[in-house]
């Protein structure tokens, strides 16, 4: 395993998960997700209560595992990237989405559609560009 792409791939991908994550559900669907909650009310933190470290971690994590699975996986270009992180995205949300469902009354069916559909954009977009930094580390 090239430790360099790892890292670089998972930085990369923890930054672009964090800001993509502010951007669509921050803002495009924060108003959405709001109104569109499961049964449970009163489990949304207020932005001022965001534990911001915890988020970032989190968002890095997302980075480093797409990154070990283009890694491992030789996905090294921007529209390989880009397929492979839309499916990512997809499986990885539905799979969460629908334990979460079936298990807590936190998230209802319209918002863990808009959550597995926006997952799928987001990785999609973060795959797209973690490939095509791996495949610009494998030209230099």
């Amino acid at each position: 395993m090239d430790i360099k792409k790892l890292v670089i791939g998972g930085i990369t991908g923890g930054i672009l998960y964090f800001f993509l994550g502010w951007l669509v559900y921050g803002n495009l669907l924060a108003e959405f997700m709001k109104t569109h909650p499961g049964t449970v009310t009163g489990v949304e933190r207020a932005m001022e209560d965001m534990n911001w470290m915890y988020l970032v971690i989190g968002s890095l994590l997302s980075g480093f595992l797409i990154a070990f699975i283009f890694v491992k996986g030789n996905v090294d270009s921007l529209m390989n990237g880009l397929v492979t992180g839309v499916i990512l995205g997809l499986l990885m949300s539905a799979a969460f989405d629908t334990i979460m469902y079936a298990t807590t009354n936190i998230i209802s069916k319209k918002m863990m559609l808009a959550d597995v559909l926006a997952s799928g954009a987001v990785s999609g977009i973060v795959g797209a560009i973690v490939g095509l930094v791996l495949g610009k580390l494998n030209k230099a």
